[in-house]
């Protein structure tokens, strides 16, 4: 009987498609590591499994210095520790029980430090494991954390902010408005690969709260060029938002002088000033607390009209006596500034990048590691050459009376000069909603007829081209403004109306927000949104652009794969799914997440059908899948008048830790959806998880493997030495660079009944890349998925009554059940359209 390794799909074959070449990868070998024992013990600090990680360290370090184990310290038998609750030796600690409590005691206080031995993991199964001679055990999982813990133990100790797998300093950090500021850092985990162990180490930046004095970083978060802009006070508003950001942000007391600083976090801010709060003092006295620094310490504030700070129950003081201090997070959602500004900091080309790598591999000190020594763990220092393949550019197609309407574009980009769109929609009846005061009607005439022009060349066939036209408030009722420009359009031609074209003064989330809400739920009527400044300049490359989108939304096409180039979905009927769920930004517990899935509706596999819902806040699972699963059968059967009988289902947002509850829960749901329509209906079914969120990057070694950005060229795959050891799984760089360094993505097969060899997944799926709806290039995502997230995030769009003025928002006013009755569906006329374009 044969031994079974895994449940998921084993890779059955390397693809060999392609052409070779040698790249580097920021993995770093393990030449060896201990084949001894490692011991695992539970560690738990005053009885509190959740108690900080700082102050369990310090705690542990305390312990470090009194544990002698006859001749040897803690340090000799190689004890790692995760901060956390547990910790790794490569000897045995000899335990009067079981369970041993020691006392440390840290600054005049007694901590209790208590010990139980859970587990002896022998090194040979993870190498059994590796050599595909042993499946992934609970004690393999283990093996690889001690390893994680182990490399991570020498930063943990040395670097001041240690945020997971991640350490963080200040010497290369960038201001951001807003009071913050972004901090370079290092990543490092060890990876299975195939036959070997590996070290992943990439470059990582985060945000942190600008350190130093408070009301400096309080005029940035506020945007004010100085303090002096806020002597006429704070508004509540201001205030309000101030409170948001600063709440339990930890400060330090400043006069005193150096060596007496107090720590506190912020509780909250009060709206009264320190020379308007008055209290009383023990000899009955009553002073401002302005007055009482004055007295007290001779400081006379320089700012009396910033409001106080609360920090310890009736403890209020003025804001300008405390620092916020360094090295603190910052968890909120960037806003559009910040993360462009972010972008600017950690965006590196290739050669940069992979530099930054190999000096954050010097800093990491694995060499001079004692906890690595001790277990026999070597990691060579350069980083690992793989052998990839680049896969052949298919051919796309246009328009037939275009020129060269079939042929294989060059370095993944293309343009659509002398190209008209494969299948190109009329567009008949339509309105034009301006909201931007002071663009003139000529202005906007003239943009028309470009566009028009644009849409006509590129093959879509404009009937109408003198619009009726609104102006209107961005501050007005958007519903009663959007319901008689669908009237208009309606009565103008005296047909059904199709599109809403919306002119915006600016980027403001807002009213482009309202506008989908009342356009998809309300309406349902796909609107186009175009911002006033490429209205004023009127380019041709532009209303190109805009004419992709457009003709997606009336139920055109633009590109297709001829059929012999993608024969999975053309010898059978077939249909192929994308599926995401997205969750709030960080903080956020009441928003619910959004389930999104899409699915081709034909042969070519260029139109997808929507579909959404919300559920529980941070659910993983898609809790409906069924329901859309269903949904989107019954349109494809609708479109193309076949049941599909087999299935291609991508899947985003899915860790390793969830393929058994994604492979459980959704795949039964597929099967239950299918069973529903026909109790003997089983198509079947390829589920391929799909991940972006991973540190694997790839470098070009010759300058002919690259391509214009210096990155590996479009079509990239990898399928040797750093994938799983057994299953199924490739990195796929589909798109071609175009700044800084790429990031392939990542393939793993959960489930295969339609049996694809190792090249016709990779090159089906690389394929796809090239037919994505409202582009000219090749896409770094499966375009069904890419849809999928286009599609999440127009959802959130549709709650009613949000308030989308400010990014930090949280909707701490309602809590979750009346959060899920607040999103409505999409009008039921948009499913089978791509609306969300």
């Amino acid at each position: 009987m044969s031994l079974k390794l895994t449940e998921l799909p084993l890779r059955s074959d390397r693809g060999t498609a392609g052409k070779q070449i040698t790249i580097r990868s920021n993995y770093f070998l393990i030449e060896s590591f201990g084949q001894g024992n490692v011991h695992h013990y539970d560690i738990v600090i005053d009885g509190d499994q959740k108690s900080p990680p700082a102050l369990n360290r310090k705690v542990w370090k305390g312990f470090e210095d009194i544990y002698q184990q006859g001749q040897e310290s803690l340090l000799n038998i190689g004890a790692v520790y995760d901060g956390r609750k547990n910790m790794y030796t490569f000897k045995p600690l000899k335990l009067n029980n079981e369970k041993q409590i020691f006392k440390i005691e840290i600054q005049g206080k007694e901590h209790r430090l208590q010990i139980q031995k859970v587990a002896e993991i022998n090194m040979m199964e993870l190498q059994r494991f590796l050599e595909k001679k042993g499946s992934l055990t609970p004690n393999i999982l283990t093996a690889i954390m001690a390893m994680d813990i182990m490399i991570r133990q020498m930063p943990s100790l040395t670097y001041p902010a240690v945020f997971g797998r991640s350490f963080y300093t200040p010497q290369e950090k960038r201001l951001l408005p807003g009071g913050v500021e972004v901090w370079q850092g290092f990543y490092q985990s060890v990876r299975p690969g195939v036959g070997k162990m590996y070290v992943n180490v990439d470059v990582s930046a985060t945000v942190f709260y600008q350190s130093g004095p408070l009301p400096e970083v309080v005029a940035k978060i506020l945007g004010r060029r100085s303090l002096d802009e806020l002597r006429r006070g704070i508004h509540d508003r201001d205030r309000h938002k101030l409170e948001k950001v600063l709440k339990n942000l930890q400060v330090e007391t400043n006069h005193r002088g150096e060596n007496n600083r107090r720590k506190y976090k912020i509780m909250k801010l009060i709206p009264s000033t320190p020379d308007k709060t008055t209290f009383q003092t023990d000899d009955g006295k009553k002073l401002t607390i302005s007055q009482y620094f004055q007295s007290t310490y001779n400081l006379r504030l320089k700012y009396p009209f910033l409001p106080c700070v609360v920090i310890k129950k009736d403890v209020y003081v003025p804001m300008e006596i405390l620092n916020v201090v360094s090295g603190q997070r910052y968890m909120k959602k960037l806003d559009e500034k910040q993360t462009a500004d972010m972008i600017k900091f950690t965006c590196q080309k290739p050669h940069v990048r992979s530099n930054k790598i190999q000096q954050g591999f010097s800093l990491m000190q694995y060499k001079e590691n004692p906890y690595m020594q001790h277990f026999g763990m070597k990691v060579k220092p350069e980083m690992h050459t793989i052998k990839a393949r680049v896969l052949q550019t298919p051919k796309i197609s246009y328009h037939n009376s275009s020129e060269n309407a079939t042929f294989a574009p060059r370095d993944g980009v293309w343009n659509l000069r002398s190209k008209k769109v494969f299948e190109g929609a009329t567009l008949n009846s339509y309105a034009v909603v301006n909201f931007t005061q002071g663009l003139p009607k000529p202005v906007i005439d003239k943009f028309i007829r470009q566009m028009c022009e644009t849409f006509i060349s590129t093959g879509v066939n404009v009937t109408n081209r003198k619009p009726p036209m609104t102006n209107a408030s961005p501050q007005g009722n958007i519903e009663q403004t959007l319901k008689d420009a669908y009237m208009k359009a309606g009565n103008a031609v005296k047909s059904a109306p199709q599109l809403l074209l919306c002119i915006l003064p600016g980027k403001g989330v807002a009213l482009y927000a309202e506008i989908k809400r009342i356009s998809d739920t309300i309406l349902g009527l796909p609107t186009q949104c175009i911002q006033s400044i490429h209205v004023n300049q009127a380019k041709p490359q532009y209303c190109a652009n805009v004419c992709l989108k457009v003709n997606v939304k009336l139920g055109g096409f633009n590109v297709q794969l001829p059929k012999q180039q993608i024969p999975f979905l053309s010898q059978a009927p077939t249909i192929v799914f994308g599926a995401d769920v997205t969750h709030p930004s960080p903080g956020d517990f009441n928003k619910p997440s959004i389930a999104a899935v899409t699915a081709s509706m034909d042969a070519r596999g260029v139109r997808y059908s929507a579909a959404t819902r919300v559920q529980g806040n941070r659910v993983e699972q898609i809790q409906d899948l069924e329901g859309m699963v269903k949904e989107h059968l019954k349109s494809f059967y609708r479109a193309s008048g076949q049941k599909p009988v087999r299935i291609l289902f991508y899947r985003d947002g899915v860790s390793e830790g969830q393929f058994a509850m994604v492979l459980k829960e959704e795949v039964s749901q597929i099967q239950r959806a299918c069973a529903s329509l026909d109790k003997g209906y089983k198509p079947k079914i390829t589920f391929v998880v799909v991940q972006k969120r991973h540190h694997t990057r790839f470098f070009p070694i010759k300058p002919a493997d690259a391509d214009k950005s210096e990155n590996c060229p479009a079509g990239t795959v990898v399928d040797t030495d750093i994938v799983h050891p057994f299953e199924f799984d490739f990195y796929l760089q589909s798109h071609a660079g175009l700044q800084g360094t790429s990031r392939p993505t990542h393939y793993h097969v959960l489930l295969d009944e339609n049996k694809f060899t190792s090249d016709s997944l990779q090159e089906l799926t690389y394929r796809l890349c090239y037919i994505y709806n409202r582009a000219t290039r090749s896409v770094s995502l499966v375009p069904p998925v890419y849809y999928a997230h286009l599609l999440a995030a127009r959802a959130r769009f549709h709650r009613r009554g949000d308030d989308w003025s400010d990014s930090g928002a949280t909707s701490e006013t309602q809590d979750a059940a009346q959060q899920l009755a607040s999103y409505a569906p999409v009008n039921s006329k948009l499913n089978s359209v791509m609306y969300y374009m």
